[in-house]
């Protein structure tokens, strides 16, 4: 009971509900219901936790793709908590964190952290949904996202609700000292949030964007049924940008991920219609399209459009998403549903980190884009690189028409206003259908439009060039956590193995 009541916290704390602090209660339930001796049990446990909080953070899914595949996804990722569980069984058998709690802290964290991480590489390159710092947008832990990336902000969000476990263990018992001592570090943690800097200032000018969400004539699957009329949408989008501006007033107009899915580089129509709305508003696209090579497959790209002369730089994306965008064992997935008949062409990866170089004219320089496309947004790696790579400000390119009135597109959301503090950029979300958002680089929504509607935002983005300490340290701190996870289970292991066949207390 323990388990399903603390999966189910722990979902109220990601957008949809969006009541960070129950965060740190889901977890503490955890860590209280993980309090037996016995690795099956406790994998059992960390299952029930599991399924008690993903095929509730991802009822999109089921939306998208439907009822089997959505749940084959859910019972996927709670596995994962289940081998947490029992991680977590071996490496308290070690006399050290068998004995002190606070030792348990630390294991209990790394281990979380570390199972986070597996989940965000495999299988077929890892499905990182439902990271615990994804659920701390608004919460004063977000500012430790700029000194160690989403591994430390989990982590911290885990160590606040173990804390509150131990607080209870101690009150349970009465051990008024240890109870008071477990609560006081829990709130400073997360008070210590608001001593972090984060720069927010531009450090070379401003950027002054358009970005226009055009909306989809349907939900679903079929929403992109008419390829024409979405791809007028955004025209007439970009259009009614001179509603508020002035010919050439923009540096950049933003479109979403699939603004066109009519490739302009090869149909003179599609290219017509961007060119006209590029030259109207005297200004280049960033244009969301697809592109079909003639080896077969196709690639998610986005252009950079300059009016007049076409597409003069272009960033592909590097991470499909499997199962929707291309089908891996394709005659077992049929077996589970017959939807992945509809992925027809398999989506290519991309092989260059979104940078998308911007001549800028009233700047007299060339400014570095970071884009990302959709779900790349959750992934480290794939936004550190667009960062290093020369970005100045973030752009993610989405489209949740196939998702429906469901919570992916705020959990987006969330996701894009992590990295706008993780990597200290302006970030701006721009969607088919919404939500879309211009971000600052603390993390504030400083825009936002609403779901299945036409509209358009105007924003200057502060250009800034610094790296975070996140962005320097790169993968460093997710590969001492893995390793520091491996000691553990490996050092519990074999303590279990010195007392097998021993009576053992409660852990402390």
């Amino acid at each position: 009971m323990l388990a399903v009541v603390g999966g189910a916290v722990t979902r109220l704390a990601f957008p949809g509900q969006d009541v960070w602090p129950a965060a740190f209660v889901g977890i503490a339930l955890l860590y209280l219901a993980l309090r037996r001796d016995g690795a099956w049990w406790n994998a059992l446990v960390g299952l029930v936790w599991g399924l008690a909080f993903y095929p509730w953070l991802i009822t999109w899914a089921d939306d998208a793709v439907g009822l089997v595949p959505w749940l084959a996804l859910s019972v996927a990722c709670s596995g994962f908590v289940a081998l947490f569980g029992a991680a977590w069984t071996w490496a308290r058998r070690g006399e050290a964190v068998w004995r002190s709690p606070w030792w348990q802290l630390l294991v209990f964290c790394v281990l979380w952290v570390a199972t986070e991480e597996l989940l965000a590489f495999w299988p077929f390159g890892g499905f990182p949904w439902g990271r615990l710092a994804f659920s701390q947008a608004d919460s004063p832990l977000l500012a430790f996202a700029s000194l160690g990336g989403v591994p430390l902000l989990s982590g911290l969000t885990c160590a606040v609700g173990v804390l509150l476990g131990i607080a209870a263990v101690g009150l349970r018992r009465a051990h008024v000292l240890v109870a008071g001592a477990a609560s006081c570090c829990a709130a400073l943690v997360v008070v210590a949030g608001l001593l972090v800097p984060l720069g927010t200032r531009a450090q070379q000018g401003e950027l002054r964007v358009g970005a226009v969400q055009g909306n989809v004539p349907g939900q679903g699957l079929d929403a992109f049924g008419r390829r024409a009329a979405v791809l007028d949408n955004h025209v007439r989008g970009t259009l009614a940008l001179l509603d508020s501006v002035a010919p050439g007033d923009l540096d950049l107009v933003l479109w979403p991920e699939n603004g066109t899915d009519i490739d302009p580089q090869v149909d003179e129509g599609a290219a017509a219609a961007i060119d006209g709305a590029a030259q109207a508003v005297g200004a280049p696209l960033l244009v969301g399209t697809v592109e079909y090579p003639d080896s077969g497959g196709r690639y998610n790209t986005s252009v950079l459009w300059e009016p007049g002369q076409g597409v003069v730089a272009t960033y592909s994306k590097q991470h499909p998403a499997p199962f929707a965008e291309y089908i891996p064992l394709r005659s077992v997935a049929r077996v589970f549903s017959s939807a992945v008949d509809r992925v027809t062409r398999d989506m290519l990866p991309g092989h260059e980190p979104g940078y998308v170089p911007l001549a800028s004219p009233r700047l007299d320089r060339t400014v570095g884009i970071g884009d990302v496309i959709c779900f790349e947004v959750a992934y480290d790696s794939l936004v550190r690189s667009a960062v290093r790579a020369g970005g100045e400000v973030l752009v993610v390119q989405t489209n949740n028409a196939t998702f429906g009135w469901s919570a992916e597109s705020t959990q987006q959301l969330a996701m894009s206003r992590v990295r706008a503090v993780e990597h200290g950029r302006a970030t701006v979300q721009i969607s088919t259908v919404g939500v879309s958002a211009v971000i600052s680089p603390n993390g504030s929504v400083q825009q936002r439009t609403e779901l299945f509607t036409a509209d358009q935002m105007i924003a200057n983005l502060p250009l800034r060039t610094s790296q975070t300490w996140a962005t320097r340290l790169g993968g460093w701190p997710a590969w001492a956590v893995d390793a520091l996870a491996v000691c553990a289970v490996l050092a519990g292991a074999a303590g279990a193995v010195r007392l097998r066949g021993t009576n053992r207390e409660e852990p402390a």
